[in-house]
């Protein structure tokens, strides 16, 4: 396979996926403000608050929230009166991509926001292609919670979801080299949701453990999650990766537009997707208000992470505020009846509680005493790093990792204030990944980074451009 030019203009890209899919690519999501819920329900008005919002620095908050499931426990926090329950007085804005969530935070418009994970680690390591900004995360909203699409026309080349291959990777190579081998250059697209993120790296990780090399290969654009079903029936790109309900949309919604390769857990098993994010000077102005904040989405998680719940929940985000998309797509990544799809008339329901945990973990990774999908652990912050430096968006593997992490990932407040609620939390902060966790059976031990970049034996020497929407 020939070489690709990476360092593409915004005209350039433009020519490249034709003018009509640009348009759709580069067209704004033009989220309206008023679609945010408006007035708490009745049942968070009558919650008991124990919290009185006059001991808090500042009780009025706005945070922030994307389109996705992964809003649900910002729903259920505004539903449930959660938020309320805390002493907190929130307003909840509704982003149109990840990056005006994050970017929300960092300039200002945002008290917090959930972040896509990897935009904590890289804004401290300065990492290209991400904000550089002091942020700050002490938890996870949820693991798990997406996967990864591929077009029908894959299909019809042979390429099926990954769980069809056994674990055959050099058969599943084989078959992707041989697609990509036989496209034209300007076909070769993949869509994620921000750069220097973790669904970015996932495509990478999955393409060079395919043997394919990302960036000489194919390239990279960036789609906020609304717009990838309706880019993908353009053919601006080959594939993406996003969060539920967009790949169940892809199937369910728009029967004929493709089927789900893998869910990202399949790449990594276990792996943190979007964090509560907020910028450090929060934490130090505002250490009360900070404290009720993660209270409050500790509550939300947990009661979204209940199997009771997970019906309601399912059609509370189907709502026009959140979501917006039906409850038989939004249903699957939480229930966790999740539909693989296919063109040969096969189901591939596959049933499992992991499809995502937003806070008690299943006996596959319930292995240290007290974890729980909402506690952070800083060795996974060291990962992300790792594959940072891996594809040339930092020069070299921080000295300082150790240090960044600790300042990024607070585990330390997470412990303090899962304890005021009785919750208790892993002792460590770091943990061996085991080889089993990811789809190349290659572990990661914390202890030794610089040991495991070296063991790729594909990895990019230079900063990439990304092509932003």
């Amino acid at each position: 396979m020939s070489n690709i030019n990476n360092n593409w203009t915004r005209r350039h890209f433009i020519q490249g996926v034709g003018s009509t899919a640009a348009l759709s690519v580069l067209s704004s999501c033009a989220v309206k403000a008023n679609r945010a819920p408006q007035g708490l329900s009745k049942q968070a008005l009558e919650i008991e608050q124990v919290v009185n919002p006059k001991t808090l620095e500042k009780p009025n908050l706005t945070i922030g929230y994307v389109p996705v499931n992964d809003c649900a426990p910002f729903a259920i926090a505004w539903e449930k009166g959660f938020f309320r329950k805390y002493g907190l007085n929130v307003t909840l804005s509704r982003e149109a991509s990840w990056g005006t969530s994050r970017d929300g935070i960092i300039f200002g418009r945002l008290d917090a926001s959930p972040v896509v994970c990897g935009a904590v680690t890289n804004a401290r390591t300065g990492a290209e292609g991400a904000r550089h900004a002091p942020l700050c995360a002490a938890m996870t909203i949820h693991r798990h919670g997406n996967a990864l699409t591929m077009n029908k026309v894959m299909w019809e080349a042979g390429l099926r979801p990954w769980k069809d291959y056994n674990g055959d990777l050099e058969t599943f190579g084989r078959d992707f080299r041989n697609y990509f081998g036989k496209l034209p250059s300007e076909k070769r697209v993949w869509a994620v949701v921000l750069s220097s993120a973790i669904y970015e790296y996932f495509v990478r990780y999955l393409a060079a453990a395919a043997g394919v090399a990302p960036d000489e290969e194919f390239r990279i654009i960036i789609v906020p999650p609304p717009q990838m079903v309706v880019n993908m029936r353009i053919g601006a790109m080959q594939g993406y990766m996003v969060a539920e309900p967009w790949n169940t949309r892809a199937i369910t919604g728009n029967e004929g537009i493709g089927f789900t390769f893998a869910q990202g857990r399949e790449i990594w098993h276990g792996h943190p997707d979007r964090l509560l994010a907020v910028m450090e000077s929060f934490i130090k102005e505002n250490p009360k208000t900070y404290r009720s904040l993660v209270k409050a989405m500790i509550e939300a998680c947990r009661y979204c992470g209940n199997p009771k719940n997970h019906e309601e929940v399912a059609k509370i985000i189907s709502d026009r505020s959140f979501t917006g998309a039906k409850p038989k797509l939004t249903r699957p990544g939480i229930v966790g009846e999740y539909n693989y799809g296919g063109f040969d008339g096969n189901k591939r329901i596959v049933s499992s509680p992991e499809t995502t945990i937003f806070f008690d973990l299943p006996a596959s990774l319930a292995r240290i005493p007290n974890d729980h999908s909402t506690f952070m652990w800083q060795s996974e912050s060291l990962w992300l790093m790792t594959q940072a430096t891996r594809w040339g968006q930092n020069k070299g593997f921080p000295k300082d990792a150790e240090l960044l992490a600790r300042k990024a990932w607070r585990t330390d407040l997470y412990r303090e204030i899962a304890a005021e609620m009785g919750i208790e939390s892993p002792k460590e902060d770091y943990k061996i990944e085991l080889a089993d966790n990811f789809i190349d059976k290659k572990p990661f031990d914390p202890s030794d980074p610089i040991g495991y970049l070296k063991s790729f034996e594909i990895r990019a020497n230079r900063p990439q451009s990304f092509f932003m929407s």
